[in-house]
């Protein structure tokens, strides 16, 4: 079997500490393919690409058997509130 999207939680959880993660398995279920949305305070001062490689670093053993990893969101959580505010603003019509 694949790497599971509980083992990738669990790595990113671990290794990451983030305020939220969400995976999801996109391979159908076989565990060759991911989307991440995660949201660290180990981003802070990070730019994108750095956030990137953060996440497959935490991810290194899982990434031997994962062929497409996507990370859809890696944001500081004020980011996170931000992008939260505003898409809970309604838009003026």
């Amino acid at each position: 079997m694949g790497v599971t999207k509980e083992k990738v939680e669990a790595s990113l959880t671990s290794k990451m500490n983030p305020s939220h993660l969400e995976v999801i398995d996109t391979s159908g279920g076989c565990g060759a393919s991911f989307v991440v949305e995660i949201v660290s305070e180990q981003f802070e001062g990070k730019r994108l690409l750095e956030r990137h490689r953060m996440v497959n670093s935490a991810l290194a053993d899982e990434m031997k058997e994962i062929h497409a990893l996507s990370i859809k969101k890696a944001l500081t959580p004020a980011q996170w509130d931000q992008q939260k505010e505003s898409n809970n603003t309604p838009s003026a019509s």
